[in-house]
């Protein structure tokens, strides 16, 4: 069932768990995501990426296609359909669409100017019955990721937003050899500095499970995977055709095609909700 994210995690971070959201690029991304969800009776966050929204031929598509998934497969989990890293202007879009949740993503601007933009946004999104994720501390990308200012995040916490994407040394993409690891220290000082509010771990793929762990230990309630389901993805749809097997029968229709794919996203899904501990919290 769609809903927004908010009672989710409150009773994520009050049970010491983690949801995690995993970003959709297509129809099988979604079926699978939410199959293993029902499956395992956890809630899950769907996450939608502006581009993956552009290739999807826009936001109204997207809340249309999983609307009708969600009550077709009689999906009884708790689901949010969330934008991720959202522009001021694709936040508005997404809540005119239908989304149940949004991010806006005002970590480049000033701190001033992510305050004003964060706190009509809240006002926005409260009206409309969705819930709403804010950033400080930009999330990197293929290099070391940033750290947020306990302050400037006390700050946007204090906005009346739902649940905060802090930066702690996490990237998105896979991490790098080099890289230093996730600061505990930090996020240490923003969860106390932010009154307890549910924190958002960006760029889940490749941390290793123990800082997952620990992660969750100090307050974080929302773990993002994508890149990890991309992979897997990739890796078993390069099997099927290594193999010869869209040469074999009718292995060429795309049905076909595309199920090792949507079977191996099924499996990282699982993976990482047994992991997050999220399983039977639905």
């Amino acid at each position: 069932m769609l809903v927004n994210a908010t009672n989710m995690l409150l009773k994520a971070r009050d049970g010491h768990y983690a949801v995690g959201q995993f970003n959709i690029n297509n129809l099988e991304w979604t079926k699978s995501i939410l199959l293993t969800a029902q499956e395992l009776n956890s809630p899950v966050i769907l996450g939608v990426s502006e581009g993956a929204g552009k290739y999807m031929t826009g936001f109204k598509t997207v809340a249309a296609m999983v609307k009708a998934m969600d009550e077709s497969l009689g999906i009884t989990v708790p689901v949010a359909l969330h934008l991720d890293h959202g522009t001021y202007e694709g936040a508005k879009a997404c809540v005119a669409a239908g989304f149940t949740s949004i991010m806006f993503d005002g970590s480049h601007y000033s701190i001033d100017e992510n305050v004003a933009k964060t706190t009509e946004l809240v006002a926005l999104a409260h009206d409309h019955g969705l819930s709403i994720e804010a950033e400080v501390g930009s999330i990197g990308g293929e290099e070391d990721g940033e750290v947020a200012d306990p302050a400037e995040c006390a700050k946007i916490a204090g906005l009346g937003i739902d649940f905060l994407a802090a930066g702690i040394g996490n990237i998105h993409g896979k991490y790098p050899a080099n890289w230093k690891g996730l600061d505990f220290v930090a996020l240490d000082k923003i969860h106390n500095a932010t009154d307890n509010i549910p924190l958002v771990l960006h760029g889940g793929t490749g941390i290793p499970d123990e800082m997952i762990k620990k992660a969750i230990s100090l307050g974080v309630s929302k773990i993002n995977v994508n890149t990890e389901c991309q992979l897997s993805f990739a890796d078993a749809t390069r099997k099927y055709i290594e193999a010869g097997k869209d040469l074999e029968g009718k292995g060429f229709d795309p049905r076909k095609l595309l199920a090792p794919g949507a079977e191996a996203i099924k499996a990282t899904v699982r993976e990482k909700i047994e992991l997050f501990g999220s399983a039977n919290k639905a």
